[in-house]
């Protein structure tokens, strides 16, 4: 008798990229708002579905990945390995929450949260998109350049949210 195949296992650098994708598409799906059953709604699949997306499993269709991606305002582009990219997949990862600790001018412009230990992604974005003037640019860690950087592909083109920030008064 038969044995069902098992599922395909992506090799490393594959499976990477699918998982640091699905995690963008989870922060710009937080970033928006949107709950999970909903953006599955407007996707046209299953929360679970979604939830697989999210989690990078390469035994999803690329129609689904594809119909979230829209669904969210961002489309899915391929090209050749050896074509030069505008950014390194590797640098896209945000951390669900960023520690100020990390990041002294980050740190700087929440000033006016005291207390405050971390920040949303999306709310890393709109401090450092409403304070650029106060950001001293010789200032910047390399680490933190990159956060800004990844954050600015991942929140740059939503739009503005009214959620308040954590300790905001």
């Amino acid at each position: 008798m038969l044995e069902p195949a098992a599922p395909p296992q992506a090799q490393s650098e594959p499976a990477l990229a699918l998982a640091q994708l699905g995690e963008r598409l989870r922060l710009r799906r937080k970033a928006m708002s949107v709950n999970a059953t909903t953006a599955a709604q407007a996707a046209g699949m299953s929360r679970v579905t979604l939830h697989r997306i999210e989690r990078g499993e390469a035994s999803v269709s690329m129609g689904a990945w594809a119909s979230l991606a829209q669904a969210l305002g961002w489309r899915i582009q391929a090209g050749a390995a050896d074509e030069p990219q505008n950014h390194t997949s590797d640098k896209l990862l945000i951390p669900t929450q960023i520690e100020l600790a990390q990041y002294p001018q980050l740190a700087a412009i929440a000033w006016h949260l005291p207390g405050l230990q971390s920040l949303s992604p999306a709310q890393a974005f709109k401090l450092y998109e409403r304070n650029a003037r106060h950001i001293d640019d010789a200032a910047l860690t390399q680490p933190e350049r990159e956060l800004m950087e990844a954050l600015r592909i991942t929140f740059a083109d939503l739009p503005v949210m009214s959620q308040p920030l954590a300790g905001a008064a």
